[in-house]
């Protein structure tokens, strides 16, 4: 293309960009962006044959800018490696929040960007401690690390650099053993199966399971009614919109995960035992329920609002730990450093999450598990 033809091809991207991180990949029409870019319908479609080859090529340029970005980490030591790209990657998100919000439907939608994403941050991650780095090392520095970095550009989470720091070189649980006869040998109790399920349980049901096999854009209410074996008159008596029921289904998803790893935790663990086992839970209710993941995750595109309400819902609960378990003085030196680590939690639980779905490799949970939780810990450079 000569400087015209990339110029013009350019200006759709950044509108496209613009426009999927307001909206939504689905809602977002051609014209739309066309609109935005200032250009004819019809010159979309000298650089693009359809919207999905748009997002392709956005995608393979957010993964070209990170690439680019981890080129410069820097340092004479692991450690100020690590540092070093704690920065840059949490000045990518800061620096690039649309294309950050596109790349995260983009992840949901499109798998195989997020693999070739999670190859160049283990590669970099390797690069910067001097060794292979495997899937469990990945997930804890870069779990955390994405997540608190995404929370931070997207919703205003204060998070501290530092302190990320220092939970990948040092770990957040210094000092604390753990148990894996506590951890993993339990018997998993399924939830509840509810037999006199009134209409709206009914209707809930069936809208899980097809939001969560379809997505939303692809389904209707008559499906939803249909598969309930329900009128549409009586989804209205408790829903007033699909909006509203697809909102319940986000909602009920968070607390049927929630409940589940609250009534399997084990009495009598440590802090950082109960992170573990918390995160083998996690995994375990996915491989159960996919659907209530697939839910969530595309709300956080259709019905942002509530599923920042998900996500608060699990901040409340680290919250009532508070610092337990965790080093002292630097609790007391950083004001951050509490809600950096839940952030940098949260964010290990998401990707093993992201794993357990789609990997399908749920035999190497409890060595995942087992890995993370030796950094967690002491960190990436124990000793060092």
């Amino acid at each position: 293309m000569d400087d015209k033809e990339t110029t013009t091809a350019r200006k759709l991207e950044t509108s496209a960009i613009a426009l999927f991180a307001r909206k939504w990949y689905s809602s977002v029409s051609i014209a739309e962006i066309c609109r935005h870019a200032g250009v004819s319908n019809g010159i979309f479609y000298k650089y693009f044959p359809n919207k999905e080859a748009m997002v392709r090529r956005i995608l393979e340029d957010a993964i070209g800018r990170i690439e680019a970005t981890l080129e410069k980490v820097s340092g004479a030591t692991p450690r100020e490696r690590i540092g070093s790209m704690v920065e840059l990657v949490a000045s990518f998100s800061a620096d690039n929040p649309d294309l950050v919000s596109v790349f995260r439907e983009g992840q949901y939608r499109y798998f195989e960007y997020e693999r070739r994403l999670m190859e160049l941050y283990r590669r970099s991650l390797g690069k910067a401690l001097g060794r292979r780095v495997g899937i469990a090392e990945y997930l804890y520095a870069f779990g955390g690390l994405r997540f608190a970095s995404i929370r931070a550009a997207l919703h205003g989470s204060a998070v501290s650099l530092g302190a990320l720091s220092l939970f990948i070189c040092d770990g957040i649980f210094t000092g604390l053993d753990w148990s894996a006869e506590k951890i993993f040998s339990i018997t998993v109790r399924p939830s509840p199966i509810n037999l006199g399920e009134e209409s709206r349980e009914r209707l809930v049901r069936a809208g899980k399971k097809l939001f969560g096999e379809k997505g939303y854009h692809e389904v209707n209410i008559h499906e939803v009614t249909d598969a309930a074996g329900l009128s549409v008159g009586a989804f209205y008596r408790y829903f007033q919109s699909k909006d509203a029921f697809f909102e319940e289904l986000i909602e009920s998803s968070g607390r049927q995960i929630r409940h589940f790893i609250q009534d399997n935790l084990s009495p009598g663990l440590n802090r950082l035992e109960r992170e573990m086992q918390g995160i083998y839970l996690f995994g375990v209710f996915l491989s159960l329920d996919r659907w209530c993941y697939n839910i969530v995750r595309e709300g956080e595109f259709v019905a942002p609002a509530k599923a920042r309400e998900y996500y608060a819902a699990f901040v409340r609960g680290y919250r009532k730990s508070g610092s337990e378990g965790m080093d002292a003085g630097r609790v007391a030196s950083d004001p951050l450093y509490e809600d950096t680590a839940v952030e940098f939690m949260m964010g290990i639980s998401h990707y093993y999450g992201i794993e357990v779905i789609f990997d399908d490799s749920p035999h190497n949970a409890r060595n995942i598990v087992e890995t993370i939780g030796k950094h967690l810990a002491a960190g990436l450079l124990p000793g060092a």
